[in-house]
């Protein structure tokens, strides 16, 4: 584990790249955009997604997905959306018994498959997996602030080598069997910080933000439980950790756009003036829609989904909420 390839050049998987670099580990950042590749092997610094952050002139960019592929471990940081897509094109180039890591949160949209499920598909059943997830804003994690993340694996000695691989005093993988569980919490996390975002941006208050995380979470472990997700798992840093961090920070892309809609901007003008991936617009339809496909009622969600999908009233969703029966906890 000495030679890790990233595909995925955003702020996320640029982070990573600084921590592995941090770790000791020799690292080739894969970015499909010209323009990437040139700022980091030049000028050694992301400045499209990672502005402001001097890399490690050993970081390596490349556009070829060969290069990227040829090492030990391959962390796979593109947008869920794009996933399938990228790992196609990177199955030539994969070698045998090389583990991926997945670093993306999200559900496919349409087959509202997970990127395990996606990337077995693509890459194939026997390509090692992990999931690595967890409560990780890029610029603190790029920062070298501290940070702890969960690295899911059901290879318990594959998992100890990874972690070995990726840790280091300031950023400190846990190692968890449950990759469904580590995915999950990451995924429906997205949803709901737009959902909070809303709470926040609209002035309804600290109190109902709590509400909507707790009753979130509560979301998270219904249709975890259908899935065979380890309740432990979504009570950890992948789960209980992601959410509450990415619910109460204007940092996070998905609270900080829930909170622009909340004020009463369009979603298109959003979108309009931002670079990075927002996954919890994507992401809002798929969750609902497997949960749909499972019959778990997840009520926050779907009502995130009617505001991104169908341009829905929002005071008309809000009054939906809370005109809902009350009922046991």
């Amino acid at each position: 584990m000495e030679t890790i390839g990233i595909i995925g050049a955003g702020a996320w998987g640029t982070a990573l790249a600084i921590a592995l670099r941090r770790a000791g580990r020799a690292v080739t950042l894969y970015a499909h955009e010209p323009e990437v590749v040139e700022a980091v092997n030049t000028r050694h610094e992301n400045v499209p997604f990672l502005p402001g952050v001097t890399l490690d002139s050993a970081i390596r960019a490349t556009g070829d997905l060969d290069h990227a592929c040829n090492g030990d471990a391959v962390l796979l940081v593109a947008p869920s959306l794009y996933m399938r897509a990228v790992c196609r094109q990177a199955r030539p180039h994969w070698n045998a018994g090389v583990p991926a890591v997945i670093c993306t949160k999200g559900i496919e949209q349409e087959s509202c498959l997970l990127m395990s499920e996606v990337i077995g598909e693509t890459l194939g059943d026997a390509v090692p997996l992990a999931v690595l997830s967890g409560p990780t804003f890029a610029a603190e994690v790029a920062a070298d602030l501290p940070a702890a993340v969960t690295l899911a694996c059901a290879d318990a000695e594959l998992g100890g080598r990874l972690i070995a691989a990726i840790g280091s005093a300031r950023f400190r993988p846990y190692l968890s069997h449950d990759i469904i569980g580590a995915q999950l919490g990451g995924a429906v996390k997205n949803v709901l910080a737009i959902a909070c975002g809303i709470v926040e941006g609209r002035g309804l208050g600290d109190n109902a933000r709590a509400a909507l995380i707790t009753r979130g979470l509560a979301e998270i472990a219904k249709l975890g439980e259908v899935l065979g997700a380890d309740i432990r798992t979504l009570m950890g840093l992948s789960g209980l950790g992601d959410l509450t961090l990415t619910c109460n920070a204007m940092q996070s892309r998905n609270f900080s756009l829930g909170h622009a809609l909340g004020k009463g901007r369009k979603l298109n003008d959003i979108l309009a003036e931002r670079q990075s991936v927002a996954e919890g617009v994507h992401n809002a339809f798929s969750v609902t829609e497997l949960a749909r496909r499972n019959q778990v009622d997840m009520p926050i969600c779907q009502a995130v989904d009617a505001v991104i999908n169908v341009e829905a009233d929002l005071d008309s969703i809000i009054y939906g909420l809370l005109s809902r029966p009350l009922n046991t906890e």
